[in-house]
């Protein structure tokens, strides 16, 4: 019994180091017209899909484009971060679209007092190896998203979601370290399953046994 609890406890020290590869990030949003916000991501790993919560204030009722942005460069405000982040060279889309930017978050939706708050979770955006947003900005526009979905000139480029009126770098909310294994594109780091648990599980207790 003694050797299958010893077992289990150098388990429980790796499943928590693996849990501490998770990665959570931050973005102060300053705009025209006393727009203001906070946004934070965070991903336990580059298998799962990253969580966002949207936090902003002082925008005008409806619904507004909300995407990542190429570039963390705010030396002209929000005009110097470039277009959205589309490492794949590939058309404006939903969120839901598989053909879509990487940075397309579609729209958040401002109520009557001007205040955007909600959470999602997207699984294309990473904050893991080399596609990470971090550093890149996040951008909140003056117009609705139209999601690609309309004859619009620039509907598969932007969505036409108008001016920017809010924008913010995405930086580190708390340390980490890049774990060894980096996630590139389309790659994903291993995550231990509970038929690999149990079998490590049973190769620590033959080893202790011997």
């Amino acid at each position: 019994m003694m050797k299958v609890l010893i077992a289990l406890g150098i388990l429980g020290c790796l499943a928590l180091a693996n849990a501490e590869q998770s990665k959570k990030a931050i973005a102060f949003l300053q705009g025209t017209s006393g727009v203001l916000g906070n946004i934070t991501l965070s991903q336990p790993s580059c298998t799962e899909p990253v969580f966002i919560e949207v936090s902003v204030i002082g925008l005008t009722p409806g619904k507004h484009g909300f995407h990542i942005h190429e570039k963390g460069d705010l030396s002209d405000g929000c005009a110097s971060t470039g277009g959205h982040y589309n490492p794949d060279k590939v058309s404006h889309g939903a969120p839901e679209d598989q053909v879509r930017h990487v940075g397309d978050l579609g729209n958040i939706v401002a109520n009557e007092a001007g205040i955007a708050k909600t959470s999602f979770s997207d699984t294309v955006v990473s904050l893991f190896g080399a596609r990470s947003v971090l550093g890149r900005a996040i951008v909140v526009h003056s117009g609705v998203d139209d999601l690609g979905k309309t004859n619009h000139p620039d509907s598969l480029k932007t969505g036409n979601a108008g001016g920017r009126v809010a924008c913010g770098v995405i930086g580190v909310l708390s340390p980490f370290d890049e774990p060894e294994e980096i996630c590139s594109s389309g790659q994903s780091l291993v995550r231990p399953t509970l038929l690999g648990i149990l079998s490590a599980a049973f190769i620590i207790v033959r080893a202790l046994e011997n």
